[in-house]
């Protein structure tokens, strides 16, 4: 699909090639941002985007196109403090900003004068789409002339844009592991256990939206079932029994279900 980008948008160049870079990446093309470039390390996935956007890539840092007036990183957190001191020099005058939840606005002092954050509160995987207008958007920036730029392009995907400080995106990203990645793990063991029992995962996806239903209308300590949270210590006892020879996730099923009951007795 060809799209027509917009003078009025400012132009980006894509520092990744991931699963936020992809997404990133094609939201604001459709949006009609000109995306200028496209950077990875790996050739095969910087490739792939470029084409999907329809601009060129590289994966050398230091031929990154100078004339754009955003630069968005997307990259493992380990390898930031290495990319960063080069890819500043591509052009000065930019505006550079990370999408990481865990990263301080920080790392960027010193390095260039314009820079902050634009961190989309959302899990991506590269073979599902998202709907952005229903992503959260949490910005930061060194001026607030960047902020308000950050706001304005951030609301090109989205009506939930926030600004938010280094030390509040950090309870964000902490938060949302125990939101989305612990409760995909759990998934995960639940999957292993059906499995192994001839029964299939599809069973749980009712359950599995529901109780993520409910928590758009109660709270997740008023939405606790179970029988941690009754307390039940004789279907808890049969339950540990039957994972005997799974002790990691017998385990976990003790820790999770006293975690339960105290949130459950504290009412916290």
């Amino acid at each position: 699909m060809t799209v027509e980008y917009s003078e009025k948008h400012p132009s980006i160049v894509m520092i990744g090639a991931g699963n936020v870079a992809t997404h990133l990446g094609k939201a604001f093309h459709e949006a009609g941002c000109h995306i200028k470039m496209i950077y990875s390390r790996t050739q095969e996935s910087a490739k792939e985007l470029a084409e999907s956007i329809g601009c060129p890539y590289t994966t050398d840092i230091t031929s990154t196109d100078s004339d754009a007036d955003i630069y968005i990183v997307s990259l493992k957190d380990s390898v930031l403090e290495t990319i960063l001191p080069q890819l500043v020099k591509c052009n000065p005058n930019a505006l550079f900003v990370h999408t990481a939840g865990s990263v301080s606005i920080n790392i960027w002092k010193g390095l260039t004068a314009r820079y902050g954050v634009l961190y989309p509160m959302q899990t991506f995987s590269k073979q599902r789409k998202v709907d952005f207008n229903n992503i959260h958007f949490f910005v930061e920036a060194n001026s607030k002339e960047d902020t308000d730029l950050l706001i304005k392009i951030a609301s090109l995907l989205s009506s939930h844009v926030f600004e938010a400080s280094s030390e509040q995106r950090k309870y964000l990203h902490i938060s949302a592991v125990f939101a989305c990645n612990f409760s995909n793990h759990m998934y995960s063991i639940c999957e292993h256990l059906l499995s192994s029992h001839g029964l299939p995962f599809s069973a749980m996806l009712p359950l599995i939206d529901e109780t993520a239903e409910k928590v758009h209308h109660l709270s997740p300590v008023s939405a606790q079932t179970g029988p941690a949270q009754r307390d039940d210590r004789n279907i808890m006892d049969s339950h540990l029994e039957m994972l005997k020879d799974e002790p990691d996730i017998a385990e976990l099923y003790k820790l999770i279900s006293k975690s339960i009951h105290n949130y459950n007795t504290n009412k916290i």
